[in-house]
């Protein structure tokens, strides 16, 4: 073979060796960045509950749970915090659940135990994660800064647009300080899941979009470790 062709060969030969070890090296530090934990993801801080009531008497139902004290009571489209304001969602039911039980009793809770039939309906709603609530909670008493308002006070009326103007506000965006600290006060308020030491409370969540002045009837449906049990919920 001619010099020259040899040359070529080799040429070639290091040059697709050269693209395997980059192809190789590209296909490693993908697994690596799928695998490897994220540095900077946010650590999610831990779902404690609202503070158990004293008793289960002082919540709208009761049921009993083989040796487990289960109480309710229906919050509709509101979501009560541990900050004492209160959240609202329009796209969601909430329901404020306790478990009370002998001393020293524990049991392993989870929302999933859960299920929530209104005004009868054959199949009751699941209940829901409260990642999937977050998007559509407010704050009622969040208002937008005052410069967001400006045009309003001295557009002809109030409505901070021209006059003949017929198109829709623009939307009022939340500051993302905002978001996150409603976000926070959900999940502070969620329900405790896992292994755990009684009493425990919090809140569960069900999607329903309906006016609350048209539930006429709710059963708060429970299958779990500690048996069934069902109650009945005031609108």
């Amino acid at each position: 073979m001619p010099p020259v062709m040899l040359a070529s060969l080799k040429g070639m030969r290091l040059f697709r060796l050269f693209e395997i070890g980059l192809l190789t090296t590209a296909i490693c530090l993908s697994i690596q960045a799928q695998t490897a934990p994220a540095q900077n993801a946010p650590v999610k801080d831990e779902a404690k509950g609202l503070p158990p009531r004293t008793t289960p008497a002082e919540y709208q139902a009761q049921g009993k749970a083989g040796t487990v004290t289960i109480a309710a009571e229906f919050k509709g489209h509101s979501i009560p915090t541990m900050q004492g304001n209160t959240l609202t969602t329009e796209d969601f039911v909430v329901v404020e659940v306790g478990f009370f039980g002998p001393s020293d009793a524990r049991l392993k809770l989870a929302a999933d135990d859960f299920s929530l039939r209104i005004n009868g309906k054959k199949s009751p709603l699941p209940s829901q994660p409260y990642g999937l609530v977050l998007s559509s909670v407010k704050d009622p008493e969040w208002e937008p800064p005052a410069s967001s308002n400006s045009k309003s006070k001295t557009s002809v009326g109030g409505s901070g647009k021209e006059p003949g103007d017929n198109s829709p506000p623009a939307p009022v965006k939340v500051p993302i300080e905002v978001q996150r600290a409603m976000a926070k006060n959900v999940q502070k308020a969620v329900l405790p899941e896992g292994d755990r030491a009684l009493p425990q409370a919090g809140l569960i969540f069900f999607q329903y979009r309906g006016k609350e002045k048209g539930i006429n009837s709710i059963e708060l449906i429970y299958a779990g470790p500690a048996g069934k049990a069902t109650l009945n919920l005031q609108p």
